[in-house]
């Protein structure tokens, strides 16, 4: 739920925030990470189920930004979604490699193990009609649509691999992630893209 809850929260004041990154203001990225550093944790703590590595994960998704940040366009673009899609890549990335695998971590997708976590960061974001909305439409969607979506974003895995995970035919598969997504978009009152 959290990529389509950043989809639709956008700070007024990224922009300004975007621009002071750019000049490598130090204390634009101290403010950035007050901003998001608790949920970027709690993304990856999620996925990586191991508090040292989700630290270090959230260090290696900040300084990422860091270095990248010429690459947003503020006028077209929010750093909080962005950032948070970095930590989450950053998670997907190590749950990929060797050691996440022989790890063998497990992700689950109850926060109830680790609910401290999740409670301030809910208190903080979880009060805007926005946020409401999506949550409404996630919770709208068919069971296994809602699974293929959850599958996608906090495993990271590709149609094929839900398809051999689930047990279902990948046709079956895409039919799911097409109809959750246009689901959603309907919902929100979300435009598709072009393509």
């Amino acid at each position: 739920m959290l990529p389509l809850l950043l989809a639709v929260l956008a700070s007024s004041d990224d922009v300004t925030l975007i621009q002071r990154l750019k000049r490598r203001d130090p204390q634009a990225l101290a403010e950035l990470y007050d901003l998001y550093g608790r949920m970027a944790y709690a993304l990856i703590l999620r996925m990586v189920r191991d508090k040292s590595i989700a630290e270090d994960l959230v260090q290696e998704a900040f300084l990422r930004v860091w270095n990248r940040v010429h690459s947003i366009d503020g006028e077209k673009g929010s750093v909080g979604p962005w950032l948070l899609a970095i930590a989450r890549n950053r998670a997907i990335d190590y749950l990929r490699s060797s050691e996440g695998r022989d790890r063998n971590v497990a992700v689950e997708l109850d926060e109830t193990d680790h609910a401290s976590l999740y409670h301030e960061m809910e208190a903080g974001i979880l009060h805007s009609d926005q946020v409401r909305r999506v949550k409404a439409a996630m919770d709208k969607l068919e069971p296994n649509h809602r699974t293929v979506m959850e599958l996608a974003y906090f495993e990271g895995l590709s149609q094929s691999e839900m398809s051999a995970k689930m047990g279902q035919p990948l046709g079956t598969i895409k039919t799911w992630v097409r109809a959750a997504l246009q689901s959603l978009r309907d919902e929100l009152g979300v435009v598709a893209p072009s393509s």
